[in-house]
């Protein structure tokens, strides 16, 4: 089990990985747009998004720090934008993580297949923490 971090922006998150690249000595790795992603015939990328960073990541201190833009319709609150995020390799401890931290609290995102993640689901903790927990497969 991995514990890493997701820090989310409104829009100046690719200036933001820049930064961070360098103030680290780091790179940014597999960015990629809202309009990069594969298409998803449920839903349409807003021209206002397309643009936007859907996924940044910058290996430092042992782990990769994410990074990612909201959506532009969505509201964001300073604060509110950092979010945990555990990514197992077994699935029946993301099913098992993601409904206890749910009691009490609130699902933003009830677990399901993504394109980046067998088995995803974000969720607010009673405690105000937004949790996204992920199955990842190891590549061998």
């Amino acid at each position: 089990m991995q514990l890493e971090m997701f820090i989310n922006f409104n829009g100046n998150c690719r200036e933001a990985v820049e930064f961070y690249a360098k103030v680290f000595k780091s790179t940014v790795n597999n960015l990629m747009t809202y309009g990069d992603a594969p298409p998803d015939p449920a839903y349409s990328v807003p021209e206002a998004d397309k643009n936007r960073i859907l996924y940044a990541g910058i290996p430092f201190g042992g782990m990769t720090v994410m990074f990612m833009d909201y959506p532009a319709a969505s509201p964001m609150t300073m604060g509110e934008n950092i979010h945990p995020t555990i990514s197992t390799d077994n699935k029946d401890e993301v099913t098992r993580l993601f409904n206890e931290l749910k009691d009490g609290g609130e699902v933003f995102m009830e677990l399901g297949q993504t394109f980046f993640s067998e088995w995803y689901g974000m969720v607010k903790d009673r405690f105000g923490v937004t949790w996204q927990i992920l199955h990842y497969t190891r590549q061998e």
